[in-house]
């Protein structure tokens, strides 16, 4: 099960590595998109936009429908919510690490690692 998680968190960060496909979700957020209007800002042939589609897909990101003979594309949010709650360990991480810092600023006397 754990490696399974790894897996699709491994997707969702592949498929958000590549500023094209961000900007797609960017306007999935929005609603309900063609590939053909999700391809024009870029200026990408569909087959080119229906690949970056597929990586999104992959990672449980957009869902595709079929409606005579175009495709439709919607976000699924639910794999952002994954990778949010992995990326806030870091977040709390972080937080310790700058309330430390803040702390020594204010009193630099209690650094432990400053013998005076």
């Amino acid at each position: 099960m754990v490696e399974h998680n790894h897996t699709r968190l491994d997707l969702v960060f592949r498929a958000l590595s590549d500023q094209t496909r961000r900007a797609m979700l960017e306007r999935l957020a929005k609603g309900e998109h063609t590939v053909g209007e999700l391809a024009s800002p870029f200026r990408m042939s569909l087959a080119a936009a229906s690949k970056h589609i597929q990586t999104l897909q992959r990672a449980g990101l957009v869902k595709r429908t079929v409606r005579g003979r175009i495709h439709y594309c919607r976000i699924d949010p639910r794999p952002l919510a994954r990778a949010d709650d992995w990326l806030r360990g870091y977040e709390r991480l972080w937080d310790t690490r700058i309330e430390r810092l803040v702390e020594l600023l204010r009193h630099p006397d209690n650094d432990p690692s400053n013998p005076r």
